[in-house]
């Protein structure tokens, strides 16, 4: 697979959103399952593999998910990107604890997760106003000195943010919302990330499905721990309104001979040099699927009229990037 860089980092220009395995789509799959799915998607390629903290610890456990992750990885931990996330507690805050200790708290406790004694890439998951994110940024600048960390990124966060942490401890990766129906990142995270050289990591790019096609107004999503039920543009509405931009992706797939879901990886891929997708999925068939957009390539006139087309559709329902976290953690957001 080719290689991108999320600034000093080289991986794979497609990573694997590992959510899934412990969270978010309703039953998860078994544990060896899960594991194995993680293995073959290095085996095709894939060098960059995204978990966190709180994946799984609504129904399991804290760590579920970076422990699946850990012990699929174990073999090829040291020719991967491994990146996972933290977010602090009120309480942590709020009873003085200093910044630096309770990152690094949190730090132990997932490389005990994941089985390793360092991470390439570790995101503050959520912007908390209790701590200034300078604050967060001279704290990750310190566990980047002692080699604890090799980048470190913010997940969630307007262009503001960004900038005002960029300048304490240069960022290496930004994980926002992004994808052909949600698009505000364009607007001020893209233009500073090319200029800065630093990586972005769009979560849920396929839009949690809906850009694959498979979803319909018919889909019952599980009533048990299944974000979909509260995504916009999965209402039953929003799904039938949004149906013009499927029907530019049927187009382009039935061209190119690829899956729409390929099609929308293809085209972020193109307009962006540093934009590194995190498709996530809990069935083998769609990751090594997802993945495989890498050999989807369109020409600079076919990137133009799908563009365009995109432009000309108004999108129905919208999440937006804006930071979310205000005071505490929307533990049940990717």
């Amino acid at each position: 697979m080719n290689k991108r860089y999320l600034r000093q980092m080289e991986v794979s220009e497609i990573g694997m959103g590992c959510m899934g395995f412990s969270h978010g789509y309703g039953k998860i799959p078994e544990r060896e399952y899960s594991i194995r799915a993680i293995q073959e998607a290095y085996a095709y390629g894939c060098t960059f593999f995204d978990t966190a903290e709180v994946y799984g610890d609504v129904l399991y456990y804290p760590g579920h998910n970076e422990q699946i992750v850990g012990e699929a990885v174990a073999d090829f931990r040291k020719d991967i990107v491994l990146a996972t996330k933290f977010h602090f507690r009120n309480e942590e805050v709020e009873n003085g604890g200093a910044v630096y200790d309770i990152i690094r708290k949190h730090l132990e406790n997932s490389m005990k997760n994941l089985r390793t004694d360092y991470i390439d890439l570790y995101y503050l998951h959520r912007v908390n106003t209790l701590v200034p994110v300078e604050d967060v940024a001279q704290a990750m600048g310190r566990l980047i000195s002692e080699g604890l960390i090799r980048g470190w990124g913010l997940s969630q966060v307007s262009g503001e943010t960004l900038k005002a942490a960029d300048k304490i401890t240069p960022v290496s990766a930004v994980q926002n919302l992004y994808n052909m129906l949600e698009r505000d990142c364009e607007t001020d995270i893209f233009p500073y990330c090319v200029e800065q050289g630093i990586g972005v990591v769009p979560f849920s790019p396929i839009a949690s499905g809906f850009l694959s096609g498979k979803i319909t107004v018919d889909t019952q999503f599980s009533l048990v721990d299944d974000v979909r039920n509260w995504v916009p543009q999965l209402s039953r509405e929003n799904i039938a309104a949004n149906q013009p931009v499927l029907d530019i992706l049927n187009h382009y797939a039935a061209e190119k001979g690829a899956s729409s879901a390929q099609i929308s990886l293809a085209w972020m891929l193109h307009k962006y040099p540093n934009v590194v997708p995190i498709p996530g999925s809990k069935n083998r068939e769609r990751i090594l699927e997802n993945l495989g957009a890498w050999e989807v390539t369109l020409t600079d006139a076919e990137f133009e009229q799908l563009e365009a087309a995109l432009n000309a559709c108004q999108i129905h329902g919208h999440r937006g990037h804006v930071e979310t976290e205000q005071k505490g953690f929307g533990r049940r957001q990717p």
